[in-house]
């Protein structure tokens, strides 16, 4: 026989209880046979006692209970699937709960107050909210909303991306072309100031060019600094942020596992957040030392930089509300720790998932 044949013929079938196709009678006619055959049998074992109190009702009642618990899924699973059949369900088991609730009532001999009133109010809230809740949201409008937010993360993702790669290359042109250019002039400039020295007004306008065209290029490396510095992309994250270390005007230790280069975006928004607590620290704890860790898997990139300044740090400051935006919309975490006096902790987490 074949596997699919196999499939079709052998073994019980999932849900066969409910699943349509299946003998609708069978599983309802064996729980009444076992309903009448207990109910039957402790009739006749309290006819023989003569106990008075006709305690066997207990019994019918408890088996009843599966019975109609298996009518009413019978009628719920043959409604078309999706919120019909999500309401026929909670529907069916909330009436056979109230029905139970009822008897055992009326059983009990109907004393005080009809307290399953109570619970038939909270299974109609119930099938009310369930009813508002997942009738404004049909399959084929869950199904599609579900689509359209997962082609706005890879839209997004990709405009990020891109993005990333322009300011890599608007500092690539920042550096090598008008800085390089401004070098050269600034040199020209100097060459020419020297050969002037016998006319000092002249050679006084040549230095103030230069004095300008040093400005200019000091403005300019901030600028491609700003965007990304030439070592991210050259050599990553690790040597990026190890030269940032260097660079502190604090001591920082350094501790990188990171056995691949990440995606571009998430090599600068890592590197900012470096740059951007080292700089908190050496500005407001000029006396603290930091460490800085870096850490790479198949579903993160961590970025933990850590201090034993005084802490005190505020998490709505503007450089760490403009770090927390940055990573956000990567949709990764920034989580600032700074009790006073225990130093502050930056912790940025950035998915690597595609």
């Amino acid at each position: 026989m074949s596997q699919g044949a196999a499939g079709t013929t052998g073994g019980p079938r999932p849900l066969g209880a409910f699943r349509r196709g299946s003998d609708p009678g069978r599983a309802i006619a064996l729980q009444l046979a076992i309903w009448a055959i207990g109910g039957f049998a402790t009739t006749v074992i309290w006819a023989i006692g003569d106990d008075g109190y006709y305690w066997p009702v207990w019994v019918w009642y408890g088996l009843a209970i599966p019975v109609a618990l298996q009518v009413g899924l019978r009628w719920a699973w043959a409604k078309p699937p999706g919120f019909k059949r999500r309401i026929a369900v909670q529907a069916a088991i909330s009436a056979t709960l109230f029905a139970c609730e009822c008897a055992a009532w009326a059983i009990a001999g109907r004393d005080g107050v009809f307290w399953p009133v109570y619970s038939a109010t909270g299974y109609l809230v119930l099938l009310g909210l369930h009813a508002a809740i997942w009738g404004r949201m049909s399959p084929e409008r869950e199904a599609a909303l579900a689509d359209r937010i997962d082609q706005l993360t890879r839209t997004r993702r990709g405009a990020l991306d891109v993005q990333a790669a322009e300011l890599r290359r608007i500092e690539r042109d920042l550096h090598d072309g008008a800085q390089a250019r401004l070098v050269a002039l600034s040199m020209h400039l100097g060459i020419a100031e020297d050969k002037l020295a016998d006319q000092p007004e002249v050679a006084a306008m040549f230095r103030r060019a230069r004095d300008e065209a040093g400005a200019a290029i000091a403005e300019l490396r901030d600028l491609a600094r700003g965007i990304a510095p030439p070592i991210l992309a050259d050599r990553g994250l690790v040597a990026a942020v190890e030269s940032l270390g260097r660079r502190s005007a604090i001591p920082v230790e350094v501790e990188a596992d990171v056995p691949a280069r990440p995606a571009p975006v998430l090599e600068t928004a890592a590197y900012f957040v470096v740059a951007e607590a080292l700089t908190n620290v050496a500005k407001h704890a000029p006396q603290a030392s930091a460490v800085v860790t870096v850490d790479l898997d198949d579903q993160r990139l961590l970025v933990v930089v850590a201090d034993d300044g005084p802490g005190g740090a505020d998490p709505q400051g503007g450089g760490l509300t403009g770090l927390r935006h940055r990573v956000e919309a990567l949709d990764g975490r920034l989580a600032v720790t700074s009790a006073a006096g225990d130093g502050t902790t930056i912790r940025a987490e950035l998915p690597c998932g595609s």
